[in-house]
């Protein structure tokens, strides 16, 4: 047996020195420790002394000891590999002896160094460890078995892939029949303990864990009325995620955990109803909501309705007693960071106004942000918007009579609530809310002036979710007040208020459109105004309801008076940011929609922007370069600056047309594209083939040399998996052959198969159909003799995809490329003929010449088969089609 290591007295002295020093919290001190550190870290013995004071040093206060602990964490965080034998297997042995220290601090610090080396993949090297631990939760000595499950509860928590896997023969077999024994346990802490630990490998759907499930079941029943809250919640976790993986071993409890969860929700400790409200949230997603929840929804709204008041620590927390804060500067660690969602083309439909699904992210249920963010009032709201969405208006038989007492009450914080339970089911209730809006819609407007900062914010934030129907109705009756409200509101004294009245806004916007052009001159006036009041956070925002604005009314803003106002106080903030600034982003944003609505208007702003961009281009990859040959030395850049950018130079190429040539001509810009054009990210390449079909399309002379050394580029990025990016190339490939003519054949081969593959894929977006299907359109007319051949493997998705966008440019070289095709191999679209036929009629005012193509065709396949077959072919055709063909083409 190897003897003892013994620390030396005037080593251990000075590691004391040290611990003690690392707690003053002078700086200066602080930067000597670390310098100290990181010398003794050259001894190997030095992590020696570490858990000797850990361990052994009792007569040294809890907190230096703990201290000790936790450097020696990082340290085997940092070099564990390098640590010599004789050191690693003194720590492990002595943090096995004192797992059981009678300090609660110094289990705990002990346990968290036990499951750092663990997870140094050291579960393998150390194989004593796990039977150890689970020996030592049987002693009868309550510290030693409360130390050895909080050991074990972090490494479940931290290893749980590996504690499932064959590396370690599967130790689990034994370790969740021994957890779910403590369950009984008498003290309240380990009965904590063992569930938590069980708890994890739950959503994994681990098998040992599989195998008892139903004891496991029995055993959260019979703690669900535990008196420790830390075990009502840990029930109440397990049960939300066995929701989610063991439905059938739930669903004959259901009535029983059903009223249990309302009790819960309503629980005294808030960490207990929160883990309760998750159930509502997950229970949503389950195709058996609507069934076992019907019968408990009178029961269930009242109690998600009152967990939507805000609690007396939130108004503290919120500041609510403050109602004029705007002078004071925000406080950096507030502002959450933004992400740039990067440029995709798409086509305009008939159907205009109809959003995507998915596209409304911006209107969730996030009118307090810096609050400890996720809490009761955000759950309970959140699982009434789910809720509103599975039931609809039945959901409103029991709201309504709880909405009438909570909106007209005299204390704000019950009204504010019910303006919140009004925002939460607008987007479900819709259409039973359609009757009580005329008179409600007034009531909110008025509310936008409530004395209280709160009750103002909420009520911007829920005016936004009724924004549609509002822009719906003749406009002096709500839209008008509402705007006129709203932008006071921008101007608020309060900030809380600002920022929700800036989003507001900018949703209502997007759906009133040119609707607002009557006003332009009145809301430039307002936002340019906040400009010069609003502190940090709220610029971001502001940044986008111009951007907005921009978006929504389009070449409408392009007036001399309108630029007058909007550009100054936007390019002084341009002036004023530095390049490695993230305010960049939402000004770069803002000012891509800014210069694609004023067009010729923006002009006289265009170069120094121009330049700028190129300038972030061109730094982002040069400092890509550097990292990738020294990584050491280097760190790696954001590239959301040069996406961005990129963006903001296709809001240029778009709005500034030819007149950007002089600036493509001075700048290397084609020579950075064909860089991004093969970044490792997505997006960089989304963006660039994005700025490609732009300058295409504004400034072909200088693209034109550059096209034998992008084609091949293009031609790999036809990868469906990537929709964004595959769209973007698609649509770049199609403006490209346009500029190109005939001298489009050589490049036909790199891109028609991939091509022809994505619009026969099943599930393929829409948009990328569309694209797809008109850069097909685009190469046949410009090359018919390459594409036409393959004419019967694209004819019927190309037509069914493009019968319903809107008549315009692309839409009109699509049609003739495949005219030319039908005339070059007319029995390629023989057998599809009646798609051909459908889409023609989607046409509702084609240039004449196109119109000729389209009579040519029909009359000539109506020739070709005869009277009698044409009469029958024509009697499959739906009415409406039949009649339009007779009216427009005679057939």
């Amino acid at each position: 047996m190897e003897c003892e290591w013994k620390p030396d007295e005037q080593g251990l002295q000075q590691v004391l020195q040290l611990l003690r020093e690392s707690q003053s919290p002078d700086t200066s001190t602080q930067r000597s420790v670390q310098q100290r550190l990181e010398q003794l870290n050259q001894y190997p013995d030095f992590n020696n002394y570490l858990i000797f004071v850990l361990t052994k040093l009792k007569s040294e206060d809890e907190p230096t000891r703990s201290l000790s602990g936790l450097i020696l964490k990082n340290n085997v965080k940092a070099h564990y590999q390098s640590f010599p034998n004789g050191v690693s297997d003194f720590i492990k042995s002595e943090c096995l002896q004192n797992i059981g220290d009678s300090s609660p601090l110094i289990r705990a610090t002990v346990g968290i160094l036990i499951t750092t080396i663990a997870s140094k993949g050291e579960l393998q090297n150390w194989p004593e460890l796990l039977p150890k631990l689970c020996l030592l939760l049987d002693s009868e000595d309550y510290n030693t078995c409360e130390g050895a499950f909080g050991a074990l509860q972090k490494i479940c928590e931290d290893s749980a892939e590996i504690l499932d896997s064959d590396m370690l023969d599967r130790p689990l077999n034994i370790m969740i029949p021994k957890f779910l024994q403590f369950f009984k346990h008498s003290s309240p802490k380990i009965r904590s303990h063992a569930i938590a630990c069980v708890n994890q490998f739950i959503i994994s759907r681990t098998q040992a864990l599989m195998l008892h499930i139903d004891p496991f079941i029995e055993n959260l029943f019979a703690l669900a009325t535990d008196e420790e809250s830390e075990v009502r919640k840990n029930v109440c976790r397990a049960l939300v995620m066995l929701l989610e993986v063991r439905m059938d071993r739930l669903l004959p409890h259901m009535h029983n955990i059903i009223q249990y969860m309302l009790l819960r929700t309503q629980d005294q400790d808030e960490n207990v109803a929160l883990e309760a409200c998750e159930f509502w949230l997950t229970l949503a997603e389950q195709p058996v909501c609507k069934d076992v929840l019907c019968g408990h929804l009178h029961q269930l709204t009242p109690v998600l309705v009152n967990g939507m008041k805000y609690s007396e620590i939130d108004i503290i927390l919120l500041k609510g007693d403050i109602e004029e804060d705007e002078a004071i500067p925000d406080n950096e660690q507030d502002i959450r960071p933004r992400f740039h969602r990067s440029r995709t083309v798409a086509q305009h439909h008939e159907a205009d106004g109809i959003e995507e699904e998915g596209d409304d992210e911006d209107d969730d249920l996030d009118d307090d942000d810096t609050i400890s963010d996720w809490n009761l009032r955000k759950c309970s709201a959140a699982a009434l918007d789910v809720l509103a969405n599975v039931f609809r208006d039945d959901l409103l038989l029991h709201i309504l009579p709880l909405l009438k007492e909570l909106l007209f009450h005299p204390e704000w914080v019950v009204k504010e609530s019910g303006i919140l339970v009004l925002g939460a089911i607008a987007e479900g209730c819709m259409q039973g809310m359609i009757t009580y809006l005329p008179e409600l819609i007034p009531h909110l407007v008025q509310c936008l002036s409530d004395k209280k900062a709160l009750v103002r914010s909420i009520t911007c934030w829920t005016l936004s979710r009724y924004a549609h129907w509002v822009v719906s109705q003749p406009p002096d009756v709500y839209f008008k007040p509402l705007m006129t409200e709203l932008l006071k509101r921008i101007l608020d004294s309060n900030k809380r208020v600002q920022e929700a009245a800036c989003s507001a806004f900018a949703t209502l916007e997007e759906e009133a459109c040119t609707e607002l052009v009557p006003y332009l001159a009145y809301i430039l006036d307002t936002l340019v105004f906040a400009f010069s009041k609003y502190q940090h956070k709220n610029l971001l925002i502001l940044y986008d309801a111009i951007g907005t604005l921009a978006d929504s009314v389009g070449h409408h803003l392009n007036k001399p008076e309108y630029i007058q106002m909007l550009m100054p106080p936007l390019i002084q903030k341009w002036n004023q940011l530095k390049d490695e600034d993230k305010d960049l982003f939402p000004l770069l944003e803002c000012l891509s929609s800014v210069a694609t609505a004023l067009q010729s208007g923006f002009l006289p702003y265009c170069e120094p922007v121009y330049q700028r961009c190129v300038n972030l281009v061109q730094k982002t990859l040069a400092q890509a370069m550097l990292h990738q040959t020294q990584p050491d030395q280097y760190e790696s850049p954001d590239k959301d600056f040069m996406i961005v950018a990129l963006d903001l130079l296709s809001g240029l190429a778009e709005g500034l047309g030819g007149s950007i040539e002089q600036l493509v001509a001075r700048s290397n810009i084609l020579t950075l594209m064909y860089q991004c054009m093969q970044d490792k990210m997505p997006e960089v390449r989304q963006s660039s083939f994005a700025l490609l079909g732009d300058l295409t399309k504004a400034s072909f002379q200088h693209v034109k040399p550059c096209i034998a050394d992008f084609m091949p580029i293009l031609g790999t990025n036809l990868n469906p998996e990537l929709i964004s990016v595959c769209n973007n190339a698609t649509w770049a490939i199609g403006e490209i052959s346009i500029q190109m003519g005939p001298e489009m054949q050589p490049y036909i081969a790199m891109v028609l198969h991939q091509l022809v593959e994505i619009i026969n894929r099943p599930n393929t977006p829409k948009t990328l159909l569309e694209n797809t299907a008109i850069t097909i359109g685009r190469l046949g007319y410009v090359c018919p003799q390459e594409v036409a051949p393959m004419l019967q493997q694209f004819i019927r998705p190309w037509c069914t995809s493009l019968r319903n966008i809107r008549d315009n440019e692309e839409k009109d070289s699509a049609f003739r490329g495949i005219c030319t095709m039908i005339s070059v191999n007319p029995g390629g679209v023989v057998q599809d003929f009646i798609f051909f036929c459908d889409a023609v009629a989607s046409w509702v005012n084609p240039k004449e010449d196109l119109r000729d193509m389209f009579c040519k065709i029909l009359h000539g396949f109506k020739n070709q088969v005869g009277e009698e077959n044409w009469g029958r072919f024509s009697d499959q055709f739906p009415l409406p089609l039949k009649e339009r063909l007779q009216s427009l083409y005679g057939v």
